[in-house]
């Protein structure tokens, strides 16, 4: 599935206080992509992504996947598509401390009412390397297999595209490093599309497409429109 971003904005604010996170970025994302988009703090990444992944709004812009315009989806419509389409794995874990590894990735399979597909749920384990952990609580796991289950969960309910906000930033450079493992294993092993989101170049450099952003403005390795790449 084709996703397209169109001349994206986001505007803060007015007059003397108007702040331009992002001006007037295009993209596609090809299926199988795995891109990595590299910029400082305050540069407009992470409100690429949220635009990107419909968890935000532009000012101005479009957003297709395939032939959906996810701008002109009401907000239950919206909640649904990212539901179905489009996991997420932040830099904080967000698990709840009070259930277990296992219970916190199927979770969002619960949430939308669908059963477990033990099947599924088990490859997911092997390929994480957290089958053992599967019992534990948060607290009684390092914080690369924390990511792991963030990961696991962010797949459960069989996403298109996993949209990754710095997701090696709480972790040492080893473990980050083995994160982005896992996430291109994802990507070559299940199909799946990956985008992340870092300032870190040595981690952005461990995807395939790699572009940048400063001051809100996006720009890419050529500026050509190949497939994952920048469009002008």
């Amino acid at each position: 599935m084709l996703i397209k971003a169109k001349n994206l904005s986001k505007i803060y604010g007015s007059g003397e206080n108007q702040v331009i996170a992002l001006q007037e970025a295009n993209l596609e994302i090809d299926a199988g992509d795995f891109i990595s988009i590299m910029g400082p703090s305050g540069s407009g990444k992470s409100t690429l992504l949220h635009l990107l992944s419909g968890l935000d709004m532009p000012t101005s812009g479009s957003l297709f996947y395939g032939e959906q315009d996810v701008y002109c989806l009401n907000d239950a419509k919206l909640s649904a598509f990212r539901r179905k389409k489009i996991g997420f794995v932040f830099q904080q874990f967000n698990l709840l401390p009070v259930l277990t590894a296992r219970e916190n990735i199927l979770m969002p399979l619960l949430l939308d009412g669908k059963k477990e597909e033990a099947a599924y749920c088990d490859q997911l384990m092997e390929l994480l390397g957290i089958k053992e952990r599967m019992t534990h609580l948060p607290h009684e796991l390092s914080g690369g297999q924390k990511q792991r289950v963030a990961i696991a969960r962010a797949l459960i309910a069989k996403p298109d595209i996993i949209f990754a906000d710095e997701p090696t930033g709480n972790l040492d450079s080893k473990s980050g490093e083995e994160v982005m493992r896992l996430l291109a294993d994802i990507r070559e092993k299940m199909g799946k599309t990956i985008v992340v989101i870092t300032h870190d170049e040595r981690i952005a450099q461990m995807a395939k497409r790699r572009f940048t952003i400063t001051d809100g403005i996006l720009s890419g390795e050529s500026g050509t429109t190949r497939k994952g790449r920048l469009q002008k």
